[in-house]
């Protein structure tokens, strides 16, 4: 794939993209089927195993907070850009939402 030579170099691991259990389980449930990170964790077309189940990586592209939308909020398991967003906060601490801040998002799907 040529869109992989655009991506800078992952900054960490497929294996540690998704960690948190109760985000494993929206992924295994198909609540989940994106994931936003600071870094780049995967390539396209990389798979991702969680227990025992494998998921391929669709799409990795750069985002902006302030560009997120509800949709985007759901494919992260949440009913709302609200939601995702006390989500994120409760889990780091004192980070502000900065609008302009960039992220990874990592579209997957199940294997088949």
């Amino acid at each position: 794939m040529t869109e992989n030579n655009a991506l800078p170099p992952k900054t960490c691991t497929i294996d540690r993209m998704i960690t948190v259990a109760e985000d494993v389980q929206k992924v295994l449930s198909g609540e989940k089927t994106a994931t936003r990170r600071n870094g780049r964790y995967a390539d396209p077309g990389e798979i991702m195993t969680l227990e025992g189940r494998q998921f391929v990586v669709e799409k990795v592209y750069s985002q902006s907070l302030g560009e997120l939308t509800d949709d985007d909020a759901r494919r992260e398991g949440f009913n709302s850009l609200e939601d995702y967003k006390q989500s994120i906060l409760s889990m780091h601490p004192g980070m502000p939402w900065l609008p302009q801040m960039r992220v990874w998002v990592h579209e997957f799907r199940p294997a088949e």
